[in-house]
């Protein structure tokens, strides 16, 4: 977003929320829009894993995105601890640089059960 506007079309039926806490976003999209599926960036706080937790039992979809190098990392982090042993997330999609072109990405995706 920049002044309100947002920078990529993202098509006609989204709505993207700035200017207020991912959490609180979450939960005015859950109550107000019936969303289908609910995108953040850069969760890591235990307001965001609530809201999470809601839009989940809500059967509401999402994409959430983390920071780490690995997945041992992330497991590092409490929040993101407790939010993957939680056993609501489906996937875990691990994006690195390979090291050998720029801009070049692999992934390793791991299943969650």
């Amino acid at each position: 977003m920049h002044k309100g506007v947002s920078q990529n079309d993202i098509g006609i039926r989204t709505d993207v929320l700035s200017n207020i806490p991912k959490s609180v976003g979450m939960t005015m999209l859950i109550r107000s829009m019936a969303p289908q599926i609910i995108c953040a960036d850069e969760i890591g706080n235990i307001d965001d894993v609530k809201a999470i937790k809601y839009a989940v039992c809500s059967g509401i979809k999402g994409i959430f995105t983390a920071h780490g190098r690995n997945i041992e990392e992330i497991k590092l982090n409490p929040v993101l601890k407790e939010l993957l042993s939680s056993n609501i997330i489906e996937r875990v999609i691990v994006l690195r640089n390979d090291g050998q072109k720029r801009n070049s990405i692999v992934y390793k995706e791991m299943m969650i059960a």
